[in-house]
């Protein structure tokens, strides 16, 4: 089993910038990918970034050159940098870890972009 620990989110002013963390732990596991998703109400849950576990990222459309996906050295917390932050980025943020054992998904954690 994976645990996922989401932190970072917030209220912050359009032009500004957020830092969100994913802390994984748990039993001996391989992960193969770590990727970031946000969902709005009434909506599916979105893409954003992802990295590879050679360290190859990608993007989603609407975040390319505003977000930056990395993790630390151990490979068992992945970042995402924002910013720039729009309104049209308000929305929840899942972290996603892709192992040898399964998909396993964070708690979420609200980013409120608003002036």
């Amino acid at each position: 089993q994976v645990q996922l620990v989401e932190s970072g989110g917030g209220l912050v002013q359009p032009g500004g910038s957020l830092r969100l963390s994913c802390a994984a732990s748990g039993s001996s596991f391989s992960i193969y990918a770590m990727r970031w998703y946000r969902q709005t109400p009434g909506n599916q849950r979105d893409l954003v970034a992802l990295i590879i576990k050679d360290g190859t990222t990608n993007y989603a459309d609407s975040v390319k050159g505003r977000f930056t996906i990395s993790t630390n050295d151990a490979k068992n917390t992945v970042y995402l940098q924002m910013n720039s932050l729009r309104p049209e980025d308000t929305a929840v943020y899942y972290c996603n870890v892709v192992t040898g054992m399964g998909d396993y998904w964070g708690q979420g954690t609200q980013v409120t972009v608003s002036s």
